[in-house]
């Protein structure tokens, strides 16, 4: 059964030229989905409608088999608890003025998750691999890598059923990106995720299945293997062929 489903999804800012197209494919549950597609594409604002931040102008997005209704404040509580998202800069995505334990513990308060949030933030923390006494630090003690650790222990400290990652490599080094990747890989093997990324590589690296968007629609999906093996669209062999080598893991 999917967990999330998208039918027939358009969208449009104002009365302008719709930005998503007739967009139509489905997350099964424990599956890595990627979302691929260069800037214009209309990822980003794809990704603004699952995180229900807008509502679609035409079709209905699915989640655990009942409508995304973002217009209900009671829903998208329960929703949100369910649904955390990872964003592409770990720079700014940090409040620096606040210590990691009151970010990462953030969800757990706005949720009003019960239960004890200094423990489930050492849990989150050991999970990206970070120490327990780095929740007494502040951002600017950390590198960009660390930095989107934290962002990542923000995100599944809830124990979301579903991680929503925004281009959550592209601003880090390249060896740092492998790092975090083979992070999200291990994560994955808990939770569902949709990753969002221009980058072929990445999101082939670590997606069961890819979504590949140009000007706001789907020309290409399905399995990441066949499309690997024999692309069938211009487009996606176009992406295919800017994908650069990422040294082994360490």
């Amino acid at each position: 059964m999917s967990l999330m489903s998208v039918e027939n999804v358009s969208f449009a800012y104002g009365a302008g030229r719709p930005v998503l197209e007739d967009i139509t494919f489905d997350v099964p549950r424990g599956s890595n989905v990627g979302l691929v597609g260069e800037s214009g594409s209309g990822k980003s604002t794809l990704l603004r409608l699952l995180l229900g931040l807008d509502t679609p102008r035409g079709g209905r997005i699915l989640f655990d088999g009942q409508p995304l209704d973002a217009r209900s404040g009671r829903y998208m509580r329960s929703y949100r608890r369910r649904v955390q998202a990872v964003f592409q800069d770990p720079y700014s995505s940090l409040n620096p003025a606040h210590r990691i334990l009151r970010i990462v513990t953030e969800p757990l308060r706005s949720l009003k998750v019960p239960g004890d949030h200094r423990a489930m933030a050492e849990e989150a923390m050991a999970a990206v691999g970070l120490p327990v006494d780095s929740l007494g630090r502040f951002p600017e003690q950390f590198s960009g890598g660390q930095r989107q650790r934290i962002a990542i222990a923000r995100a599944i400290v809830a124990r979301p059923e579903l991680v929503l990652a925004d281009e959550a490599v592209s601003a880090l080094d390249l060896s740092t990106r492998v790092r975090v990747v083979d992070l999200f890989r291990d994560i994955s093997e808990r939770m569902t995720m949709v990753f969002v990324s221009h980058d072929m590589g990445v999101v082939a690296a670590l997606c069961d299945r890819i979504v590949v968007l140009d000007r706001g629609r789907i020309v290409e999906a399905g399995d990441t293997a066949r499309i690997l093996a024999d692309p069938q669209h211009a487009y996606t062999r176009s992406l295919l062929s800017s994908i650069p080598r990422m040294p082994e893991s360490a």
